[in-house]
């Protein structure tokens, strides 16, 4: 039976690189390896991997700015992180911070260390975190996918992305957590689209 970690290994030995996407590519990396079902399971976790400490790494392109914080351990959150967190899910265009909801950490957490067990530790870009309602509005009136209630502006979402996974990998990925709703948005592009992770209603789009 193909194991998660064999099915990994074989798909980035077919591609050559970590940076060729693991599922949906068109060129070497479509191979008839079929994903084994609990590929995305973040169920199949046993309790130990929530109770480690939890460090976050990410990147924010549209800031330049980069950390790596240890922000909760031992089941408390570490405020000086969590507050510098905050800080770089800001509204940048805005320039407003706000709080995050911790759960949203968590999922962005569980999904970059849940990959990071088969040596994938590139940083968790964070495309957009807090928006300001004008902010909001204005991509609303720029074209931009944005819901009008949406849940940037209450701190509750993300746009996210890893550069070694296809967006659909990482999309399943955070489904698969069961904290709220994911947004599937695939562009053709070098950076091939992102992932819109959020702590509301559980359900799932693709945009």
């Amino acid at each position: 039976m193909l194991t998660r970690r064999n099915f990994l290994h074989r798909s980035l030995a077919a591609a050559g690189a970590l940076s060729v996407p693991l599922i949906g590519a068109s060129t070497a990396m479509a191979t008839d390896i079929a994903p084994p079902p609990d590929l995305f399971d973040a169920q199949a976790l046993d309790i130990d991997f929530w109770l480690r400490p939890r460090v976050l790494n990410v990147t924010r392109p549209a800031s330049g700015e980069k950390a790596r914080l240890l922000y909760w351990k031992d089941g408390d959150i570490i405020d000086s992180a969590y507050q510098e967190l905050c800080h770089l899910l800001r509204d940048v265009n805005g320039k407003e911070t706000a709080p995050i909801d911790p759960k949203l950490f968590e999922t962005l957490w569980g999904a970059q260390a849940f990959i990071e067990r088969y040596g994938m530790t590139q940083p968790l870009e964070i495309l957009s975190g807090y928006r300001t309602v004008k902010s909001n509005a204005r991509l609303i009136e720029q074209g931009i996918p944005a819901a009008r209630q949406s849940l940037h502006t209450q701190g509750k979402a993300a746009d996210i992305r890893i550069a070694s996974l296809n967006p659909e990998v990482l999309g399943e990925l955070v489904r698969s957590f069961r904290q709220g709703g994911v947004g599937f948005y695939y562009r053709a592009s070098a950076s091939g689209g992102w992932i819109h992770a959020d702590t509301g209603v559980k359900r799932s789009w693709k945009g």
